[in-house]
């Protein structure tokens, strides 16, 4: 038995969930894989994976197995990565988890370029608003907006974004437009998103000189997806407050409006944030560079 090659059969089905799947990743005939797995159970003795008609799980063995061999697996990956000839092109697989937004007008539209440059890297994209577990996640690295609380990550700053309050030109011939945000309390409906920590309706913040204001207004909708906010504020639905770049193309066609302009909160910071205790691969290093100059351009 290939013990190495096992292993990696085996982690190929975890993270696809079935056999057929990894088989198709991997380019080997079915039964292949299958003997893989089975060959390194046998050479284990433990159940690795628990078989039905419908699908595959992982045993809690099977778990901590997998755990284990990943760390191994990356740090062999590094090893060759360090020792080849082609250090400049780094290899291997690489998990990022990263917001809504983000994702679809940021990072995707680019990534094309980014596998251009590293096309021994693949990359899987976790996509939601809500905060993941890097550890348990398995994830190499989050792309976070906000301030960093935790201790146990390591942040490092690639950008920020800059807000902007808008509304469609329907809702504001039925409500009027604002002059100042003490107004949107009075007579208008917000379109809110929602904290996915905690579900409630963000306030939108307004910020000009010493004047500070934190409006929740009232609400008629709330979403906690950055794609459906937008979304719920081009239907109508209320005022709401967004990435500039979220909006830009809509306020372009003339489907949103800006509003109070010179009440501009401080941008928002975004973070590729991973775990202290991990080794950052040429990978992930690569990768966070390259965020890093991608985001530069949101400014």
């Amino acid at each position: 038995m290939d013990q190495l090659h096992a292993i990696r059969a085996f982690a190929r089905v975890v993270e696809a969930g079935s056999f057929t799947r990894a088989a198709d990743t991997l380019g080997m005939p079915n039964a292949t894989l299958t003997k893989s797995v089975q060959a390194l159970e046998a050479h284990l003795r433990v159940k690795l994976l628990q078989r039905t008609t419908r699908r595959v799980s992982v045993t809690p063995e099977g778990a901590q197995y997998y755990e284990k061999t990943q760390r191994l697996l990356k740090e062999l990956d590094d090893v060759d990565a360090s020792f080849s000839a082609a250090q400049s092109r780094p290899r291997g697989h690489l998990r990022v988890d990263v917001g809504s937004s983000v994702a679809s007008l940021v990072l995707l539209p680019a990534l094309p370029e980014f596998l251009a440059r590293y096309p021994d890297i693949r990359v899987d994209l976790g996509v939601s608003d809500r905060h993941v577990n890097l550890i348990g996640d398995r994830v190499d690295c989050v792309i976070r907006g906000g301030e960093l609380t935790d201790l146990s990550l390591i942040g490092r700053q690639i950008g920020s974004a800059s807000w902007v309050t808008c509304a469609t030109p329907d809702y504001l011939r039925k409500h009027g437009t604002p002059r100042h945000p003490s107004e949107l309390e009075q007579g208008h409906v917000l379109a809110h998103y929602l904290s996915t920590r905690t579900g409630r309706g963000l306030p939108l913040n307004f910020a000009r000189g010493a004047e500070t204001y934190a409006i929740q207004g009232t609400r008629t909708v709330g979403v906690n997806e950055s794609n459906a906010h937008v979304a719920a504020g081009l239907a109508g639905l209320g005022v709401m407050q967004t990435f500039t770049y979220a909006a830009a193309s809509h306020i372009a066609s003339g489907a949103l409006v800006p509003l109070l302009e010179e009440w501009q909160p401080p941008p928002y910071p975004f973070y590729v944030v991973y775990p202290s205790n991990r080794h950052v691969s040429s990978r992930l290093r690569v990768f966070i560079d390259w965020a890093a100059a991608l985001f530069a351009e949101l400014a």
